[in-house]
């Protein structure tokens, strides 16, 4: 295994989640461990069903072959004092959704320079449990660098902190989650972007359709089961007019904020 150099910052929170996740007795099943490379850049592409699979991912890798995942965060988080310090010490790399082209070229240096950079394509938490129609960001940047990309799936995650859902605390305690680490998908530099997409959509939904089906929890009228299985999660319709419905009201909330700062000046 190659050595890697020591990042205190970086090694302090991996610690600090694993203790986390062992406090909650948080029990775990991986499959396809082997195709996590241990050396040389790698788009990790993950399914997005909670606020935690970026910790999951990267503890089950460090587990793995304690390799170090540079996930894509949204330049909100960086400007956070704390959250923003920790974000920089760990080497992740801001995304300013009004200005992506620097996050981008960020990304694909991270990657030729032998980094797994993390990424979510359905861009937001999916309530459906469902992987939803992906952005072509993940296949565009494995096409720029010349690597390859991870899927990664990951079910029960969602059990622990999800949007919509205020889960109490004893609810938290033993939840299973189960991993898939897919076989690299290679992106050639004439292939076409959009069936690249296509195609990491059909294999993270047959990765999460064999973990959910694997799982041993039953999630017949559970909150964190697909409707289509029996559980109470809305459909993809329903979950993405609720996303809608939001975005429209924090736009109303950005313009009236901004209509305020304009008249006190």
């Amino acid at each position: 295994m190659t050595r890697r150099s020591s990042e205190p910052i970086y090694s302090t929170a991996v610690a600090l989640g694993r203790g986390l996740f062992a406090g909650l007795r948080i029990t775990r099943s991986a499959q396809g461990v082997e195709n996590i490379p241990h050396s040389g850049g790698a788009v990790v592409a993950m399914t997005h069903f909670g606020y935690l699979e970026f910790a999951l991912v990267e503890w089950q890798t460090w587990l793995h072959n304690r390799r170090r995942i540079r996930f894509m965060a949204t330049k909100r988080a960086f400007d956070k004092p704390v959250v923003g310090w920790l974000l920089r010490g760990m080497q992740h790399i801001s995304v300013d959704m009004k200005a992506g082209a620097a996050a981008f070229a960020d990304a694909v240096a991270a990657l030729r320079a032998g980094e797994l950079v993390g990424v979510f394509p359905e861009a937001g938490v999916s309530a459906s449990f469902t992987v939803r129609e992906l952005k072509t960001g993940a296949a565009r940047l494995a096409q720029q660098a010349g690597v390859p990309i991870i899927p990664v799936a990951v079910w029960g995650g969602q059990r622990l902190l999800t949007k919509n859902q205020k889960i109490r605390v004893r609810d938290r305690f033993g939840v299973a989650v189960h991993y898939s680490f897919g076989e690299p998908i290679t992106v050639g530099a004439s292939d076409d972007i959009s069936a690249v997409t296509e195609t990491l959509r059909q294999r993270l939904q047959g990765m999460v359709d064999t973990l959910q089906a694997e799982y041993p929890v039953d999630g017949t009228g559970q909150w964190w089961q697909p409707r289509s299985l029996g559980g109470t999660a809305p459909t993809v319709a329903e979950a993405a007019a609720a996303d809608s419905a939001r975005e429209k009201r924090r736009e109303a909330k950005r313009a009236a904020e901004a209509a305020r700062e304009a008249a006190r000046r």
